[in-house]
């Protein structure tokens, strides 16, 4: 059974994003959220080099990147309508991958993952 596990900037990231999504659209919408990225951390877990996953190696030897949208009707709950969310990962070793981050598809990775990345602010 294929495993993922999250970095420590990729929790605070996702502690951010869920703490955001409670406070602008209640709980409900945190669940329907968590369940989202759950999704789509367990499809890039069970296929990393799989359909709608982009290599990302322009920001770091074996990174790459999957638009959470794609997995939004694989989620427990009700759909999130537009999820804005990319993860970045890589796979550590058959059967493990690391989400290195989650960022918002409006940052620019760059600055967030690989050698140029700023540190993550607690």
């Amino acid at each position: 059974m294929a495993r993922y596990r999250l970095s420590e900037p990729a929790k605070a990231d996702i502690a951010a994003i869920l703490g955001r999504s409670e406070g602008l659209h209640g709980s409900e919408a945190r669940i329907r959220y968590r369940a989202c990225l759950t999704a789509a951390m367990r499809r890039v877990a069970a296929d990393p080099a799989g359909r709608s996953t982009v290599d990302r190696r322009e920001l770091a030897s074996g990174i790459r990147s999957f638009q959470i949208r794609h997995s939004r009707e694989e989620s427990r709950e009700m759909p999130v309508a537009n999820p804005v969310h990319v993860l970045f990962y890589r796979v550590m070793r058959p059967g493990v991958v690391d989400i290195v981050r989650v960022l918002h598809e409006r940052m620019e990775p760059r600055l967030h993952v690989g050698p140029e990345a700023r540190p993550v602010e607690k």
